[in-house]
């Protein structure tokens, strides 16, 4: 019971301390922008303490890297801004049209991006919602504004990383690295019962490939924490790349026929508490005491190859603790939906037509502003899991803010004028928010990211402070219009069905399995290749959990992602063979791993048994061609099993 106890972290109102130290640092960022933003003159320092809540980041990496990211989705933003009204500032409906379509655009790019980068295409997107839109009636004030906006969110950046450098924010890599040896102890725990041939759960196994995958965007942002950041990523990312290859040689172990002996299984099982150098000696007297045949060499190739991958997973969490840049670096490619992205291009550009429908309808003064948040809104919906659900907090979150607000600026502060009272008035409110929004619950962080947001636009600061309640009564209205108007769209023109995305998903994996070897793609080695593939695999993990259809998707999922892992390997191990002699049964047995036929790769595998037992290099490719038959074969079997079982 005691040690349970230590484990608990020390927190205070049920929080603990690393909460409140990160909301302390929202709050003083923020009043450190208004100050500069005052002392400046700034005509819009409510932006630069908007950009410090956007940029509310529990890590210094984190908010380095977003604060690059938009920095430079400002400038893109700003060009966008001044090319378009330049070019149609005397027709405003296709000033409309064309912010639509730009919008349509961005949040497309968004599709086929992760992270902070898909962050900026959104935020490039509604930065000419503040610029070109807000200056529909004034056109000629665009580069004013667009300056403006500029040196606020400069003001915003500057003071994030100055407070967070002072008041020393954690670095992300200790947590990751925590992460990354947990997630390789499950692939382990994984790999134990497949060689202990125990029962495994496929959509178990997919859940641990989406949470693997996940962890790219984090680890692209260690670069930014310091000058070891980049040997840090580097490290970090190829260990991810090798916890996906080390799960892929485990199912490629499971393929293969079990031995029937429990004690050497056990011996097996226990062997990843071996270095590789007491792996191979075991492995060397097994087969010297006959514990194996020939015919089951392929198993112990296959068992080789998740002890190396297991080895390799270990150097590179290594290196990641004692920062030494490894010798072999992995790239994390990201599988992109084109399909996907267009059409959540095109909705987003329709739904963004409709509310600039509807605004020019209703005649409403001020509406660009609504049309303003309902761009922002979008944007940041659009780098979430589901839109909207984003649409929904915001709908639910606005009229709490709208109150929250209002006490501040009629209760709290009632006329102050001077700036200490003004930072004490808004602790409260900005440290609450902010601690919400590390709450492990998604609704209550979701609610607390948004009141940030929602709380530094409605009460808009400036010098000298304003407190007109018409005014506050205007923008609360247009707030919660705007976040209605957006969720009404959004159910008239709703985003992509996770049942479709699937499909999606399905029909892109079968398509490149057929073209794996026809088209290769030579731009990323085998295990870059499979970590590609893997994205995929979390992508349709993560659509629809609790839909009917969803275990026999991610079934189907993991089979192609086992299929063409298989097939790379089979066919890297055939590159490597450089004897002539062989020529002919090297194309044979490439032919037979493009046709994905069983029979024809069993008779290619056996056509190379003899060569097999004077050199190692063709023995290698001879388990690799038997392992890749096994899942092509058992890949066309469960196939048979599903039409059967339909029909």
């Amino acid at each position: 019971m005691s040690a349970t106890t230590t484990q608990l972290p020390f927190t205070i109102a049920g929080f603990p301390l690393r909460s409140w130290a990160f909301a302390v640092r929202i709050w003083m960022a923020s009043v450190v922008a208004l100050l500069a933003s005052f002392w400046l003159q700034l005509e819009a320092p409510a932006s630069a303490m908007l950009t410090v809540m956007i940029l509310a980041e529990p890590t210094r990496g984190q908010a380095l890297e977003k604060a690059g990211f938009r920095l430079i989705a400002t400038l893109v933003g700003v060009v966008a801004s001044i090319a378009i009204v330049g070019s149609l500032s005397q027709t405003r409906d296709l000033l409309l049209v064309a912010f639509a379509l730009w919008m349509g655009l961005c949040i497309y790019a968004c599709g086929l991006l992760d992270g902070y980068r898909a962050y900026a295409a959104v935020l490039s997107g509604y930065t000419v919602a503040f610029i070109a839109i807000q200056q529909i009636d004034n056109p000629q004030g665009v580069f004013e504004a667009a300056t403006e906006r500029g040196a606020a969110i400069a003001v915003g950046v500057l003071s994030i990383t100055l407070v967070n450098d002072l008041l020393l924010a954690p670095d992300r890599h200790p947590q990751l690295g925590a992460q990354l040896a947990a997630l390789h102890q499950r692939v382990r725990n994984y790999a134990r019962a497949v060689i202990r041939r125990e029962a495994t759960d496929a959509v178990a196994v997919a859940a641990l490939i989406r949470e693997i995958v996940t962890h790219r965007p984090d680890i692209s942002s260690l670069a930014a924490e310091s000058s070891s950041g980049p040997v840090r990523s580097a490290a970090a990312r190829s260990a991810m790349v090798a916890l996906v290859a080390e799960l892929q040689a485990a199912r490629a172990l499971a393929a293969l026929p079990a031995k029937s002996d429990t004690a050497l299984r056990e011996r097996w099982a226990s062997a990843f508490d071996l270095s590789s150098e007491e792996f191979s000696k075991i492995s060397s007297r097994d087969q010297d005491a006959g514990s194996l045949d020939a015919d089951q060499v392929p198993l112990q190739w296959a068992l080789g190859e998740l002890m190396r991958r297991d080895s390799e997973v270990r150097v590179h969490l290594a290196a990641l603790k004692s920062v030494v840049r490894p010798s072999r670096s992995w790239r994390a490619p990201l599988y992109r939906s084109q399909r996907i992205a267009i059409e959540n291009g095109v909705r987003a550009a329709a739904c963004v037509a409709a509310a600039c429908l509807f605004f020019v309808l209703a005649g409403w003064p001020s509406a660009s502003s609504a049309l303003s948040l309902v761009a922002v809104a979008m944007g940041l919906g659009a780098t979430t899991p589901a839109p909207r659900t984003f649409t929904t907090l915001g709908f639910f979150g606005a009229p709490i803010a709208v109150a929250l607000t209002g006490i501040l600026e009629f209760f709290v502060l009632n006329g102050v004028s001077d700036f200490p009272l003004l930072a004490l008035g808004l602790a409260p409110f900005l440290i609450g928010a902010a601690l919400m929004a590390t709450s492990p619950n998604p609704v209550w962080a979701g609610l607390g990211k948004v009141n940030l947001i929602f709380i530094s636009a409605i009460f808009a600061p400036s010098n000298p402070q304003t407190y007109n309640p018409q005014s506050f009564l205007f923008t609360s209205l247009f707030t919660c219009a705007a976040m209605s108007v957006l969720l009404a769209t959004q159910y008239l023109i709703p985003p992509v069905s996770d049942r479709q995305r699937r499909r999606w998903l399905l029909a892109s994996a079968r398509h490149d399995l057929r073209q794996l070897l026809d088209r290769p793609d030579r731009r990323y080695a085998p295990e870059e290749a499979a970590f590609r593939d893997a994205v995929r695999v979390g992508q349709i993990a993560s659509a629809g959990p609790n839909e009917a259809e969803y275990r026999t998707s991610v079934e189907h999922a993991l089979e192609y992602f086992d299929q063409a892992a298989a097939i790379r390997c089979g066919a890297a191990r055939l590159t490597q063979l450089t004897d002539r002699a062989i020529g002919a049964l090297v194309v044979n047995a490439r032919a037979a791993l493009a046709a994905r036929d069983p029979q024809l790769i069993r008779v290619a595998a056996n056509d190379l048994r003899a060569y097999a037992e004077t050199d190692h290099a063709v023995a290698a490719a001879r388990a690799a061609l038997v392992v890749a038959g096994a899942i092509v074969e058992q890949a066309a079997a469960a196939a048979i099993h599903v039409q059967g079982a339909r029909s």
